[in-house]
């Protein structure tokens, strides 16, 4: 498995969810998204455990660095997100962020969020 990580496994991650460290631990590569760091720092910011948070978070970023978004990534969100609203079926913009670096770079999704079963060529794993 090649996974992404959407903000509700990225919070599992960092709260040690035991039913996620398996799929953690079998992946091949993980990757983190820009979007999903910046979703999980807001709610860091209003945390009474934010320096624990803050701490996790570096280290997790060094060993995986955050993925780039340019303008491929662009055209994946413009594409998805026009297919989406065609169906009439839209997602969060934040979330079709994090699915168009998934199919950027061919990654399945970790995310409990059923939505992303809406997007062609997205596979979602979940824990």
């Amino acid at each position: 498995m090649e996974l992404i990580v959407d903000t509700n496994a990225l919070s599992a991650w960092m709260d040690g969810d035991p039913a996620l460290r398996p799929v953690l631990q079998n992946a091949q590569r993980i990757a983190l998204s820009p979007i999903a760091l910046g979703e999980f720092r807001f709610g860091v910011l209003g945390s009474r455990h934010r320096a624990a948070y803050e701490e996790q978070l570096r280290l997790v970023e060094d060993e995986f660095p955050p993925l780039q978004i340019n303008g491929s990534t662009a055209q994946y969100y413009a594409s998805l997100r026009r297919v989406l609203a065609a169906r009439g079926r839209p997602i969060p913009w934040h979330d079709l962020w994090i699915a168009a670096q998934a199919l950027q770079h061919r990654l399945q999704i970790l995310s409990r969020d059923t939505h992303f079963d809406l997007i062609p060529n997205l596979e979602r794993v979940s824990w």
